[in-house]
């Protein structure tokens, strides 16, 4: 396993749990993410990894039609962590919109960031837990300072709001996601 592969599988795997506990009747309910839907939010973490990835030649199976977003996420995990486990793909190197970069780097970078930020707003939109642990806010925090002004881009995330003065660190790292916890 590489480094890219340990980094997707360790958002991935909360992420699945937490799909899983969604009832079928909460695929449609709103999430945090203005007029998305949590299956709409679910869509959007499948497609963009997969636009990335195909637009970089790197192959991925097609998750069957009709199945439900949590079985549509676990076959895709997989057909991502199949792909990257070869290290000739996750180390193949591309100009992305922040320069010279690696499909591994890109993916950890920024998709495993997205799947843990919106691992929350899936968790809200459903009423069920998704503490982040402090590794996973490290990772947001790290992320946050890295996108600098291009986070708040139309489409990314909304501008930051106040946090409670005695916010704890998830709740603070949330608002500046634009995110009231």
């Amino acid at each position: 396993m590489n480094s890219t592969t340990a980094d997707y599988q360790a958002a991935s795997i909360p992420l699945s749990l937490l799909l899983h506990g969604v009832g079928a009747e909460q695929w449609d309910n709103p999430s945090p993410c203005e007029q998305w839907t949590v299956a709409d939010v679910v869509s959007h973490l499948i497609h963009t990894q997969r636009d990335f990835l195909i637009r970089n030649d790197i192959g991925l199976s097609d998750p069957p039609p009709g199945v439900d977003p949590a079985t549509t996420w676990r076959l895709h995990s997989a057909s991502v962590l199949d792909a990257v486990a070869d290290d000739a793909v996750a180390s193949a190197g591309f100009d992305g919109g922040f320069g010279p970069s690696t499909i591994g780097e890109t993916l950890v970078q920024f998709y495993v960031w997205d799947m843990i930020a919106h691992r929350w707003d899936i968790a809200r939109g459903t009423g069920l837990e998704a503490e982040l642990t402090s590794t996973e806010i490290d990772r947001l925090e790290r992320g946050i300072s890295g996108f600098g002004d291009a986070l708040y881009m139309d489409g990314i995330c909304k501008p930051g709001v106040p946090a409670p003065a005695d916010a704890d660190r998830m709740t603070a790292v949330l608002a500046r996601l634009g995110r009231h916890a």
